[in-house]
């Protein structure tokens, strides 16, 4: 295939346009931004569910607090009934024991649940604190990921003006090319990623291996405008000035 050497220097700026638009696409996979958001997605997460898990153990809490309050309350209506029928003077000397024996026994019994009653308040208050300070962590854990966010979408937005400004450039260039060499050149870059590359001293831009000095001869002796392969990965070997043929 002939094509003229400067249509041939052409495929250079192709080739750079289209390197910088295999970086784009590998940088929006592994763009630091979104990974920074899926990371305060998860911590998000186990803060909600830290928050979570303290509302339900106040609800717990403030189950167990009714229970007992009940309790306590159940127990002081039986001890103002017994002080009621003790009070009134009406009853026999073996009914008054009992009534005074059921009396101190009721008020062991309310002893010991107001002191439940006290450690589960106190138990509250303690998980109140706790419910505050997962809020906070949640809120701020929301905060930061909204920013995270703004950041991303940043991100990806500048990828999309720079892959519009290569796009914009890739098609402005490949009109300068004919048909035949810009299949050869497409076909090389989709198997091998590098379509066309400079040759300089004696090294291929595109594996970047160096070439023997038989085949180095015969590239020298080949016409300009004759498009020479590389033969060790099959990129086109542009030939400039800094070929040093």
């Amino acid at each position: 295939m002939n094509v003229e050497s400067p249509i041939q220097a052409k495929l250079l700026d192709l080739a750079d346009v289209d390197a910088e638009l295999t970086r784009i696409q590998h940088r929006r996979k592994v763009l630091p931004e979104e990974q920074e958001v899926r990371r305060l997605e998860a911590e998000r997460s186990e803060r909600k569910d830290a928050a979570v898990k303290v509302e339900i153990q106040i609800d717990d809490l403030d189950r167990d607090i009714r229970k007992l309050e009940g309790e306590v309350d159940s127990v002081r209506k039986r001890e103002e009934r017994d002080r009621g029928v003790l009070d009134a003077g009406k009853v026999g000397a073996k009914q008054l024991s009992e009534l005074q024996h059921e009396l101190g026994t009721l008020q062991r019994r309310r002893g010991v649940l107001e002191d439940e009653l006290l450690e589960v308040m106190e138990r509250r208050e303690a998980a109140v604190a706790d419910h505050q300070h997962a809020g906070a962590n949640l809120s701020r854990a929301e905060e930061d990921l909204v920013l995270a966010r703004g950041r991303w979408e940043q991100a990806v937005a500048d990828l999309d003006v720079a892959e519009g400004r290569c796009t914009g450039d890739r098609e402005r260039l490949i009109g300068q090319f004919p048909a035949e060499l810009l299949a050869v050149y497409d076909k090389q870059r989709a198997a091998h990623g590098v379509g066309a590359a400079l040759l300089q001293a004696r090294r291929c831009g595109a594996c970047r291996i160096e070439l023997d000095r038989g085949e180095i001869a015969r590239i020298a002796k080949t016409e300009p405008q004759v498009v020479v392969r590389c033969p060790e990965c099959g990129a086109v070997l542009v030939r400039t000035e800094r070929s040093g043929l």
